[in-house]
């Protein structure tokens, strides 16, 4: 009985300690696809002949901005909603919804001005 209690009790412990759903790899891969994509149009707009400052800067803008800007305000938001609204989001879950959802409108962007 004792065995059942201290297993049942590791299993509790684990399981509290590991709370996050989304699995640290779909996040890591899901970093580099947004930036992957913040980049791709900027080979092809330097290929075409546009002024390299003019590329870079309007790059030094956009690329932080789906890199670190969208994933931090999801981050921020999870933090606040789970002390004021004593909500239950786990940190990872929120960059991680913060990556797909930049790589979403990065796509979807992407699909409006071809």
């Amino acid at each position: 009985m004792n065995m059942q209690n201290a297993k049942h009790r590791a299993e509790s412990q684990q399981a509290s300690q590991s709370r996050s759903l989304v699995p640290k790899g779909i996040t890591i891969g899901l970093a580099m696809f947004a930036l992957v994509l913040s980049l791709a149009g900027y080979g092809f707009r330097l290929m075409v002949g546009e002024d390299a400052g003019d590329v870079l800067r309007h790059a030094a803008v956009i690329v932080p901005a789906f890199i670190l800007g969208i994933p931090l305000l999801f981050w921020l938001g999870s933090r606040l909603l789970n002390k004021v609204k004593d909500m239950h989001i786990e940190s990872w879950n929120a960059i991680s919804l913060g990556y797909l959802t930049s790589c979403i409108s990065m796509l979807w962007l992407m699909g409006t001005y071809s």
